[in-house]
């Protein structure tokens, strides 16, 4: 059973809670009947992204192999066939894109939409430097369309631009572990890996460290923005945003343990401390 759970990665679930956002900045969390709506999306998108994770770690089990932390994912280390996998990715990408379906017709196309772009970087995209990183961020922005769709609020577009931006940075994050990998052992843990280096990506990710704070900034001073949410002082939750980013180049140009957001998220207090009252700031101004 443990085998399963880590093929289906339930961790990996609280990426899709970005489904919930739209509902979140529109001031309409609270409403009880949305919410529920939303975390039918949420169950729905989560069934088919583990269908997703299981047919790339079933693509990508030899270079698993050669990975440090991945060789003991349950198909690269052989504790569960292959066909058994190939079968319960089939039952979840079935029942999910079944419950989207009869949530809400919009949103189950942009759940096919993510299926098909994750298939396709399954099976050669990743292989192609900066269009890999690219198709991640855009999969966070298809799961915002897709909470957007399923309780009909209205997605703006300061949204979509920042979910784009912060989920381009960690998605660089993680290549750089990658190069990490190479540089010390020798092994290439993917193809497009060719196309990195250390120069290449902490470049990058020291502009978009740029960008994500001068875009978040310059959004919650604008006065759409304010008239919005009523609020002249959301500019200072900036402060936790700068923060955040500046806590995670620490983790991955310092500590060098930025190959999995995912397990960042759920260890380090210091991050979660900050998204906490950043959460707890933006709610207080949006909500009381």
């Amino acid at each position: 059973m443990k085998n399963f759970i880590k093929l289906i990665r339930p961790k990996h679930y609280f990426k899709n809670l970005f489904i919930l956002l739209p509902l979140f900045f529109s001031g309409q969390i609270n409403n009880t009947e949305l919410l529920l709506e939303g975390l039918v999306a949420f169950i729905a998108f989560s069934l088919v992204a583990s269908s997703i994770y299981i047919f790339n770690d079933y693509k990508d089990i030899y270079n698993d192999r050669k990975h440090p932390v991945k060789k003991f994912r349950p198909l690269a280390s052989g504790l569960i066939k292959k066909s058994t996998a190939l079968n319960l990715m089939l039952i979840f990408l079935i029942s999910g894109s079944i419950l989207m379906y009869f949530l809400s017709f919009k949103s189950f196309i942009v759940l096919t939409i993510y299926v098909l772009l994750n298939f396709a970087y399954s099976l050669k995209l990743k292989q192609i430097a900066l269009l890999d990183v690219t198709i991640i961020a855009s999969g966070f922005v298809l799961r915002i369309f897709t909470g957007s769709f399923a309780y009909e609020v209205t997605l703006t577009i300061w949204i979509v631009i920042m979910t784009f931006l912060i989920a381009l940075f960690l998605a660089l994050a993680k290549r750089r572990d990658d190069v990490l990998i190479l540089n010390k052992s020798g092994k290439k843990t993917r193809k497009s890996i060719d196309g990195y280096n250390l120069k290449l990506i902490d470049g990058i990710m020291i502009m978009m460290s740029a960008v994500v704070i001068v875009a978040y900034i310059q959004i919650t001073i604008t006065e759409d923005f304010m008239i919005k949410f009523e609020s002249e002082n959301l500019y200072l939750t900036g402060l936790f945003v700068i923060f955040g980013i500046m806590r995670y180049l620490q983790i991955t140009i310092v500590e060098e343990k930025s190959g999995s957001p995912t397990e960042i998220i759920y260890t380090d207090k210091i991050l979660q401390i900050n998204i906490f009252l950043w959460i707890l700031m933006f709610s207080w101004f949006i909500y009381i």
